[in-house]
């Protein structure tokens, strides 16, 4: 499992603030703790980050892509004379799980802390009380009176806000909860694989990308920016799983279940994996004796959807992790989930070499 140093770096990622075209300071993290196991880093020009490991030949260039944006919102205006602050999000939200939660604003002196509020509910009629409230009639408000007050505070129109949420450990240590697991518990998979690949000394036939890339949750954009500079000649993604094992989700709408080991998309609305590829994972965990869940999502996609036809063509695969309540405030993952797709990663990454990548797209 992991150990205290990786703990700790998982935190301090999962924490940092880095919604999605405001990722700095998650970039910032990453490039710090993984510069001792990278032979080069590269980066693209919206903010994106590439570590590379170099094995015992070029090619295949094997990419590993996970996201560091998170969800988020932008200030969209300032009441004139409340000061509250109306917001636009960053990715996808529903609307109902905003209100009465704590939120960040950024500005250019600082951080400012706020809540998402609206009309207490003694002022709500009985119509009101039957609707659902829309994000339109939401507001943050950050303590003050006036647009004078929140302007001399420093917030302007297009001040990314992220959800204030600390992260800890609960059930005896095993499950981590906290905020931007989507796809930050990702993105943090891929580099520990990277940094045991490195600390262990383990053969690989290939050339690594670890790639953390932005903008993921307003349309894939660092995606197809990253393969462009890496030129993949096979590529895992790997995200968060929605956990289907809550109340009201059906089996059918989503398969995983957090603690029954990581997953493999087989199907979502941006991209249908590589099936020699697919075969290949599910042999691979089976002779290594990790568990492995097959997933599906019929609405979404992930960063694979922009890796798989760059230039011409690319096989690509999903690797998951089980996680309960994406896109909210405060998700939940199975440390022995992110463990075993470390292990699953590593190896994979063995066996890459020329001839196994080649196969995938053999006709």
């Amino acid at each position: 499992m992991f150990d205290e140093k990786s703990i700790d770096f998982l935190r301090r990622l999962t924490e940092s603030f880095g919604p999605s075209g405001f990722e700095r300071e998650a970039a910032r993290i990453i490039k710090e703790y993984m510069k001792p196991y990278s032979d080069d880093i590269l980066t693209d020009k919206l903010g994106s980050i590439v570590f590379v490991k170099r094995g015992s030949v070029e090619r295949p260039h094997v990419l590993l892509a996970g996201h560091i944006d998170e969800v988020g919102f932008v200030v969209s205006g300032i009441d004139e004379n409340t000061g509250f602050l109306t917001f636009n999000t960053l990715g996808g939200w529903w609307d109902q799980v905003l209100l009465s939660q704590r939120v960040v604003v950024r500005t250019e002196k600082g951080d400012i802390h706020g809540v998402i509020a609206a009309k207490p509910p003694h002022l709500l009629t009985d119509e009101e009380r039957q609707k659902p409230v829309d994000r339109r009639n939401m507001y943050i408000d950050i303590g003050v009176t006036s647009a004078k007050e929140a302007m001399e505070a420093g917030v302007k129109v297009g001040d990314p806000v992220i959800p204030w949420s600390p992260f800890m450990l609960v059930n005896n240590g095993r499950v981590a909860m906290g905020k931007a697991f989507d796809d930050r518990m990702g993105a943090f998979v891929i580099m520990e694989a990277l940094r045991r690949i490195k600390d262990n000394n383990v053969n690989h036939l290939n050339t690594i990308y670890a790639a953390a890339t932005v903008q993921e949750e307003v349309g894939a954009r660092g995606a197809q920016t990253v393969a462009h500079i890496v030129d993949p000649d096979v590529c895992i993604v790997v995200e968060v799983d929605i956990a289907g094992d809550v109340p009201g989700i059906k089996p059918s709408e989503a398969p995983t279940k957090m603690g029954k080991g990581p997953s493999i998309c087989t199907y979502d609305s941006s991209m249908i994996p590589n099936q020699p590829l697919k075969e290949f994972v599910i042999k691979v965990a089976r002779e290594s004796g990790i568990p492995l869940q097959l997933s599906q999502i019929a609405r979404g996609g992930t960063d694979a959807g922009r890796i798989h036809i760059s230039r011409a063509g690319c096989p690509s695969i999903v690797l998951g992790v089980p996680t309960r309540h994406i896109h909210s405030h405060v998700s939940l993952v199975n440390l022995e989930d992110a463990e075993n797709a470390v292990k699953l990663l590593i190896e994979l990454v063995k066996r890459f070499d020329k001839e196994t990548v080649e196969g995938f797209t053999a006709i």
